[in-house]
């Protein structure tokens, strides 16, 4: 099949952190924002820059949102979810969710101006109200699967 298109590949990250000794995990409530008119919790991400490796877009984005650090060989790929409509409203992207129970550093709210605080929470569930996609991938992780799901795109026929 030949096509004319030219595919976005719009790639986002996100590491759930998980400290096994007290079974929580690292989670960000983000402020409300343009495109999230309600404050929400999630776990740590963003976007990957063009050209940077996943693993390391995760470490970086722990990093700048955080101040946990993490070696991007210590993270493991545990799920990845195709979203229909991003953030922007400018089409679907991927979210590589990467998980990890070694770091180093102190969890805290390094990004102010975007989240209302930083801390750590039962892998059980996220507080309310969630990003869909955030407690998707946590009960991903938590269940030990699908490595695999999509998030706002309609149901496919058999």
């Amino acid at each position: 099949m030949t096509t004319n298109s030219v595919m976005n590949s719009r790639n986002a990250v996100c590491v759930i952190v998980h400290d096994k000794d007290t079974d929580t995990i690292a989670a960000l409530h983000y402020a409300a924002r343009n495109w999230s008119p309600h404050p929400s919790w999630t776990v740590p991400g963003g976007k990957a820059e063009p050209g940077e490796p996943l693993d390391g877009a995760a470490a970086r984005e722990l990093k700048e949102e955080t101040g946990l650090l993490v070696d991007p060989a210590d993270l493991e790929l545990v799920h990845v979810i195709h979203v229909e409509q991003g953030w922007d409203q400018a089409g679907h992207f991927v979210l590589f969710v990467f998980a990890t129970d070694k770091w180093t550093g102190y969890l805290a709210n390094t990004e102010p101006d975007k989240h209302l605080t930083a801390r750590w929470v039962p892998v059980s569930h996220l507080p309310e109200p969630a990003f869909p996609t955030a407690a998707q991938a946590l009960t991903a992780y938590r269940d030990g699967g699908p490595a695999f799901s999509r998030y706002g795109w309609e149901p496919t026929a058999v």
